[in-house]
């Protein structure tokens, strides 16, 4: 089967009351034209996007193909991350961390508030980070959501 456009959201109520079959694109594929997967149910899925992905990404629960009967949907993963906190009463350290996850070409999200972010795990981001004063770092996983990247590509480039 071949996929070429993101037809709706799992949400959309043309897709309601229809079985859904997942396809596993991981964060830093989300971007990509091109892959060759296989979903839950076994199915082999060739998808060839339009140069429209390279800047909106495959997202969580995007439907890209549909009949009658079933759906395949994009399932996101969740991967390692880096959750980092900045202490309110040191809020300069944002600019700080910034620069630093930065530094390694690495996206970040935003978090749960203004002082809450996240990054794709490495353990030398990971020691730098925890090096910053006001800030504290943890390893978490979860499910990248590209609404709340603040970088302005999805890369997962470190040196």
């Amino acid at each position: 089967m071949l996929c070429e456009e993101v037809l709706g959201t799992l949400s959309d109520e043309k897709f309601s009351g229809r079985r859904v079959d997942y396809v596993d694109i991981e964060w830093h594929e989300a971007f990509s034209r091109l892959h060759r997967k296989t979903s839950a149910e076994g199915e082999d899925i060739g998808i060839r996007m339009g140069d429209d992905v390279l800047s909106r990404g495959l997202n969580q629960d995007d439907v890209l193909y549909a009949d009658e009967h079933k759906v395949i949907a994009v399932n996101i993963p969740p991967c390692e991350a880096i959750k980092m906190v900045v202490r309110q009463d040191h809020p300069r350290q944002i600019a700080k961390l910034c620069y630093e996850v930065g530094n390694t070409h690495t996206t970040m999200f935003r978090g749960e508030d203004d002082f809450t972010f996240y990054t794709p795990y490495h353990e030398s981001l990971m020691d730098k980070v925890n090096h910053i004063h006001g800030v504290s770092a943890e390893k978490a996983k979860l499910r990248f959501d590209f609404s709340h990247a603040l970088s302005s590509s999805i890369n997962n480039h470190h040196h």
